[in-house]
């Protein structure tokens, strides 16, 4: 299996680092941030009233395309996902709805940042993505890629798949096409895949709620909790 950059590494490298990259990114934030927490079924979340400089991860664009809710809502929160990461597609299933119930509100802005550590397959994926949102059809094809709260196998991230996927949920397959495979598209994906790293995320998912971080696909109680924290600190 290659990454995202061209390297070649036997199929076991990737699973093992991204568990890797989890462990020293949760103990990183912990040292940044004063959080305390596990890696078990409580989020590692900072406690502290003061946003972290975490919330340089929100980017509040107007123009933003992998972005739901208004750019002036009181509360942030950026996703960095996959589309091969099996917690990402569980959040999705799970905990976005209650979310997009605070959309809905115009409380919440939900920012999607592609990190891709399992390879070209995940990049791909996240091309695709920017091709449906160019057709107004993120969040459609966000959640069709994650269906059931499962992800797809790679064979079935192939390009003619998930051309085969965006003509489904009725989409134009030619414009669709020419997206994907445009400069403008992988160089966007690149972009936000550095600013991630840069970040120091190099594992998925990460999530940044009102500028704290919580490590790991969560329950939905714990991301409630978090918006109430956020929205009565914003307030």
């Amino acid at each position: 299996m290659s990454d995202s950059r061209g390297r070649s590494h036997p199929i076991w490298i990737v699973p093992v680092a991204v568990a890797v990259s989890a462990a020293v990114l949760i103990v990183v934030i912990v040292m940044m941030t004063g959080a305390s927490g596990s890696t078990g079924g409580d989020a590692t979340q900072a406690e502290d009233e003061d946003v972290s400089e975490f919330s340089d991860a929100e980017s509040r664009d107007e123009e933003d395309l992998l972005a739901v809710g208004p750019a002036e809502a009181p509360v942030v929160l950026v996703m960095f996902t996959d589309y091969q990461c099996p917690y990402c597609a569980m959040w999705t299933d799970e905990t976005l709805p209650a979310m997009m119930e605070h959309v809905e509100d115009d409380e919440l802005r939900i920012e999607w940042r592609d990190v891709n550590v399992y390879g070209p397959a995940s990049e791909r994926s996240a091309r695709a993505s920017y091709a449906a949102a160019l057709q107004g059809a993120f969040l459609d094809y966000n959640d069709a890629l994650f269906e059931n709260g499962r992800t797809r196998t790679e064979a079935n991230l192939s390009e003619e798949k998930l051309i085969d996927l965006a003509e489904s949920l009725g989409l134009d397959p030619e414009e669709f096409s020419a997206d994907l495979k445009s400069q403008e598209t992988a160089d966007l994906i690149a972009a936000n895949e550095d600013y991630a790293i840069d970040l120091g995320v190099t594992a998925t998912p990460v999530f940044v709620m009102g500028g704290q971080p919580i490590i790991g696909g969560q329950p939905t109680r714990q991301f409630e909790a978090a918006f109430d924290n956020a929205l009565n600190a914003a307030n």
